[in-house]
């Protein structure tokens, strides 16, 4: 899971254009020849998805492995995150709605008069690239579901590596003392039922 890039745009029906107020990239894994192309994509594809969001809507548009979250606020202030297609979208649309949040107690509305592209520099937005690169330190659900995730995975190699250490439950109902002999009856023809009906 990687962030690419994060941008707060000014947009507007009064702009021809989205205008990039401050943007932060990760471009560590490409090329350095690569970098300024990817750069420039990563722009346009943020200005492009961003025209066609409507204010107060956010949506995730999938393109070539990489998905683009949009946010645009009813003031026109906008942020894109991309990221690569395994990021989570809540994770991304909660860091857009914080960092947004953040602009505006920094920058105030200077921002909706700026129409040089870059002209604002807001260090919270590298910050937030760096923090949120690994979802479940930045967020705390995506966390809890990790560990459960974990949890569950230590529950599964449990069950198999009893199994595999060739003690079969077949086995082991023969040789209990804990079960009547009506009881191991019952297993043995419960599997036999079940090995009979099963649908592929």
């Amino acid at each position: 899971m990687k962030i690419l890039s994060i941008a707060l745009v000014r947009t507007g029906s009064d702009l021809n254009e989205p205008v990039p107020l401050t943007v932060a990239n990760d471009l560590s894994s490409f090329g350095f020849f690569q970098r300024q192309s990817v750069k420039e994509m990563l722009l346009f594809l943020t200005k492009t998805f961003l025209k066609r969001t409507e204010p107060n809507q956010r949506q995730s548009v999938d393109h070539e492995g990489y998905t683009v979250h949009c946010h645009v606020r009813s003031d026109g202030l906008a942020g894109a995150v991309i990221t690569d297609q395994e990021y989570p979208a809540r994770v991304a649309f909660s860091l857009l709605a914080q960092l947004l949040d953040d602009f505006v107690t920094q920058v105030g509305d200077s921002w909706k008069t700026v129409t040089v592209p870059e002209s604002i520099t807001f260090a919270p937005c590298g910050e937030y690239l760096t923090k949120y690169q690994d979802p479940a330190s930045a967020d705390k659900i995506t966390k809890i579901q990790k560990d459960l995730d974990e949890t569950t995975q230590i529950l599964h190699k449990t069950i198999d590596s009893v199994l595999e250490r060739g003690v079969k439950l077949d086995n082991l109902v023969d040789k209990s003392n804990d079960l009547s002999a009506q009881s191991k009856l019952f297993y043995k023809q419960a599997k036999k039922t079940n090995s009979c009906c099963v649908v592929q």
